[in-house]
This record gives structure tokens, sequence and C-alpha cells, in this order.
């Protein structure tokens, strides 16, 4: 999230300018704050992603919105664009435009260096506030590693972790299964070349 300073502007103004803009950006307390584009691996993450979500769910009563899908947390005022959502059950909207979600279930959020530390903290700490989500995950795009929040009967959140390519990630909430492998399909590390560089 950029930091740059912005006049104050009311939710309604916010959308007003958004739904006319070329580019994306966040809202919260009367700011706007610019979207950074994204990395060729974030793209491949989140479209892997996407798509395997998309399949298990093609029969069922839940949709998969990628990138564009603004989510607003009614609680604290916060509209920003995760990078996949899944709504189950009646998908639940700010207004007649049908364009900010207020009801997901699931969150992920593909890491890049500049907004790693906002995803894990301050984000985060916003989508806990919606009632309806019940898992969020963080994927990072420079290593094999993937972070998945579960929300437990007494609204702690419990954290697994996992690392290796031929590991799955269960997702009960909406009775999911994302294989490692699969997610990280096509993404190449800059480490792994490094290396390979260093050792010929």
């Amino acid at each position: 999230m950029s930091t740059a300073r912005q006049t104050y502007l009311t939710p309604r103004q916010y959308l007003e300018i958004e739904r006319q803009a070329d580019h994306k950006s966040e809202y919260f307390a009367g700011e706007i704050f610019a979207m950074v584009g994204a990395s060729r691996e974030h793209n491949l993450l989140a479209t892997n992603v996407t798509r395997d979500l998309s399949e298990q769910l093609k029969e069922r009563d839940c949709e998969v919105y990628a990138a564009d899908m603004r989510v607003k947390v009614d609680v604290t005022g916060l509209y920003t664009y995760p990078d996949i959502v899944v709504a189950c059950d009646e998908p639940q909207f700010d207004d007649e435009a049908v364009d900010t979600l207020l009801n997901p279930t699931v969150l992920i959020e593909v890491l890049s260096d500049s907004t790693e530390a906002y995803d894990r903290g301050k984000k985060f700490a916003h989508y806990r506030k919606l009632k309806s989500l019940r898992e969020y995950l963080l994927i990072a795009q420079d290593r094999c590693h993937v972070e998945h929040y579960v929300r437990q009967a007494d609204n702690r959140w419990l954290l697994s972790e996992t690392y290796e390519p031929n590991d799955q990630i269960t997702l009960p909430s909406i009775n999911c299964t994302l294989q490692l492998a699969e997610v990280y399909d096509k993404v190449k590390f800059e480490q792994a070349e490094d290396d390979l560089e260093s050792s010929a």
C-alpha cells in the first residue's frame, strides 16, 4: 500500500472515482492508496490457484473471484482487492453495482516485498473483523511456502505452514484441496537460478 497522502474522501466519493479509474486503489479512513502492478510470478500463482479452486467448486454454491473483486470490511471501513476471493452461499454486495463484496469465505494473498508486512499485519487485522471469513492464505512467490490460517470455534486463528511441493493444503470451509506442485506450476525461483549459476 502506498503511503502518499490524499485529500479526504467519503466512501461514496472513493467508489465514484474507483469505478472510472484505469487502475486499482484501496481506500481507508478517507484516503486512497494506489496499488502497484503484479510480477510474473505473482500472476502465475494467482492464476494457478484460481483455476484449481474454480474447477473444484464448479458444481457447488461458491464463486471464485480473481484480483478485481473489491472487498469491503464493514466494521473498519477498508476497501481492498484481495488476490483471490471465495464467496459461498449467497454473496452479499455493498450496493447495486455488485462490485464490492461484503461476505468472503476464503481470502488469499500472494506475498511480495512491498506488501508482505501489510498482508500479514494490518490487513489481516482488518480481515479478521469479517464474520464470514473462515480461512486466510498467504502464498510466497520467492519460495515454496504457504501459510494457512483457519478460524476456530472460539474465534482464534490456527496457523499451519506448508513447504514441500508434494504436500497439499486442505481448505475445510469450502471442502477443497490445493496441491503445492500445482500452486507453483511454472513458477521459477530466483534463488534456485542463482544457485545453478554459482555451481557452474
